[in-house]
């Protein structure tokens, strides 16, 4: 017999499911069934009439004062805002977040592995249990990831154009042949080196090719591009990639896989201001304001979102 959603204790709780309709370009518009299905699943809770990134902030802001449980449906953007609206809101001690994968970024869905297939993440929601994780303070947005540099000017010039997916990625991402190592002074706070050294503070002048924050493991694309970080120990994942754009092209698939990180600096750290020249950046792959300054920090167990249970990952 299916699983019913009324069968789990978390749906016994006031819940919405909050959809991005231009996610996965345009599917949810376009397919029935999946329309058909998740109606079946969440009757008369479904709400996708949020047109921009403000809207879905206002709308996950609205929600969180109504609700226990807000399920994401969309990709790591979506989920951004959904949780930039739960903070806004000051309900994120008290709303969890439930996520249905439906994008071309699913980097934090992939590090609390929660099934990218619809119908399978949906069990995971019944099945599943809230569990505390880290997020990044980045002067006042809330993300799972950020970087700085030659990703950050990929969303950037994304932003430019309409052409969604991959293949929008893909187009954008032509600069980083190109892209120059940029000068940036960073300062490190209450952090951990790593032969597990602690030290209150460490600064550097680089220049650099990408500066990746992470919260988790993923990029979108199942890019494993911070092998080392952890959703929930309390620190932010500093990798510096202090490279050319030719070494970074030439050694991308090892990037990719997150094998060549392990010879470039790389820091665990509390928080961390980076200064430079309009600097350009990204967070859950949307583009950040251009600015000389950018400070982050950790925010330890700052939500709960539902994942598979602790024994479904030990298998």
């Amino acid at each position: 017999m299916p699983h019913k959603l009324k069968r789990s204790r978390l749906f016994t709780k006031r819940t919405a499911l909050i959809i991005n309709p231009s996610s996965a370009q345009n599917k949810w518009m376009r397919s029935r069934k999946l329309r058909q299905y998740l109606h079946k699943k969440f009757p008369g809770r479904i709400f996708d009439h949020a047109k921009d990134k403000a809207g879905m902030i206002e709308l996950a802001k609205k929600l969180s004062l109504e609700n226990d449980i807000l399920v994401g449906f969309g990709g790591d953007g979506t989920l951004a805002d959904i949780m930039q609206g739960i903070f806004e809101a000051g309900r994120e001690k008290e709303v969890i977040l439930g996520i249905v994968p439906f994008g071309s970024g699913n980097a934090l869905r992939k590090s609390l592995q929660i099934p990218k297939q619809v119908r399978k993440a949906i069990k995971v929601l019944i099945k599943g249990e809230p569990q505390p994780i880290d997020l990044i303070d980045v002067g006042g947005r809330v993300a799972s990831f950020v970087s700085i540099g030659a990703t950050g000017k990929v969303a950037h010039k994304k932003s430019q154009h309409k052409i969604p997916g991959l293949i929008g990625h893909l187009l954008a991402a032509r600069i980083m042949f190109t892209h120059p190592r940029e000068e940036m002074d960073i300062e490190l706070f209450d952090g951990i080196d790593d032969k597990g050294v602690p030290f209150d503070k460490k600064t550097f002048n680089l220049r650099l090719f990408d500066c990746v924050v992470n919260k988790t493991n993923h990029f979108g694309y199942s890019w494993t591009v911070a092998p080392k970080a952890k959703i929930d120990d309390g620190y932010l994942d500093i990798t510096l990639f202090d490279i050319r754009a030719y070494s970074y092209l030439l050694y991308f698939p090892l990037i990719y896989l997150g094998h060549y990180q392990k010879i470039l600096k790389h820091f665990k750290t509390k928080r961390i201001i980076v200064r430079g020249k309009n600097l350009q950046a990204e967070y859950n792959g949307e583009a950040l304001e251009t600015r000389d300054e950018i400070e982050m920090k950790v925010l330890p167990k700052a939500l709960k979102v539902i994942g598979p249970s602790r024994m479904s990952r030990a298998r």
